[in-house]
């Protein structure tokens, strides 16, 4: 081989095994649910396209995508609903109160060794296996035997307002959907937005304060501009982790008896991508499972452009404009 080749080449066989699993674990993924989008893949016809990818019995269409913009489904637009109050709602506590917890954790708590507590604390339901997660609050919730009736009647809380099933009474079954997956959710904010506030030079924070700032206007006017690109990630990221997780959701609620969706349609809790996961697995409509579930990679996508635009991440791609 030649020299000149050689040394081409060297950094594509390193990248090798990362691209070929990107291409195996994301990229055919994709491809095979553009596809089965537009088909009418079901049950009755999977054996046949197991056996041929190409079969004559697996027909393209555009009536899983019908179904859902003209509203033939029932269901699209009440699924649509509680997907962008959950989507908005949990983002607000992963985003913002994430941001906010962190700088009070990493700045205005000074000592370091509470700060770390504090920190691990916080990081216990992200390590948490999911089902103790999400029995425990099952226990925690339970009106009979749990905790959180009896914790807000001690604060005053009047007894009409306390529901008899925070699993089925709406809007307090919504309000759990948003607890339980914006307290885990707010760990993962908090490690990125803690880092990089430990990462801020002392001279900046030093300065302001022998300037006379004082300890929020140091929060406002230095930490928080500061941290524009690590609010960029979490937002980003947290909204496409939203659009298609559900985990939680099924764990807590359901989707494995009857129609395959448990309590959690009656409960106001089946989002979009719970939906998509019931329509494959318990009625097995494969082709209309894999157009919801590209409908979610659209809007995906859409959101990170408009990110991209508000934080005006091509100005973070430009080269520094500093000589050295």
């Amino acid at each position: 081989m030649p020299r000149g080749l050689s040394k081409k080449m060297l950094p594509w066989l390193f990248l090798a095994p990362m691209l070929l699993m990107i291409t195996l674990a994301w990229i055919a993924p994709l491809v095979l649910t553009v596809y089965l989008g537009f088909t009418d893949l079901k049950i009755n016809n999977f054996l046949a396209f197991i056996q041929d990818f190409f079969t004559d019995k697996v027909k393209l269409t555009l009536d899983n995508f019908r179904k859902i913009f003209y509203a033939e489904d029932p269901y699209v637009s009440e699924t649509f609903k509680v997907t962008v109050f959950y989507v908005v709602s949990v983002l607000s506590v992963n985003a913002v109160y994430a941001l906010i917890l962190s700088i009070a954790i990493a700045y205005f708590v000074k000592n370091e060794i509470l700060s770390m507590i504090l920190r691990v604390t916080w990081l216990l339901p992200r390590i948490t296996p999911g089902i103790i997660y999400a029995l425990m609050w099952i226990w925690f919730i339970d009106p009979r035997y749990g905790l959180l009736n009896d914790m807000l009647r001690l604060m005053g809380a009047p007894e009409d307002w306390l529901p008899d099933s925070w699993l089925l009474r709406k809007p307090y079954s919504q309000v759990l959907m948003v607890m339980i997956n914006g307290y885990v959710g707010a760990s993962f904010g908090m490690i990125v937005y803690t880092a990089a506030i430990k990462s801020i030079p002392p001279d900046l924070i030093n300065a302001a304060l022998v300037d006379g700032a004082s300890e929020f206007q140091v929060a406002r006017r230095i930490i928080i501009p500061l941290l524009k690109w690590p609010i960029l990630f979490v937002t980003a990221w947290q909204t496409l982790s939203l659009l298609s997780s559900y985990e939680y959701i099924l764990m807590v609620w359901g989707a494995g008896s009857g129609q395959g969706y448990g309590i959690a349609r009656s409960a106001g809790v089946m989002v979009w991508s719970l939906y998509s996961y019931a329509k494959a697995f318990a009625e097995y409509l494969y082709g209309y499972a894999s157009a919801l579930s590209l409908i979610l990679v659209v809007i995906g996508l859409v959101l990170i452009i408009l990110y991209f635009r508000i934080f005006g991440f091509k100005r973070l791609m430009e080269p520094s404009k500093v000589e050295v």
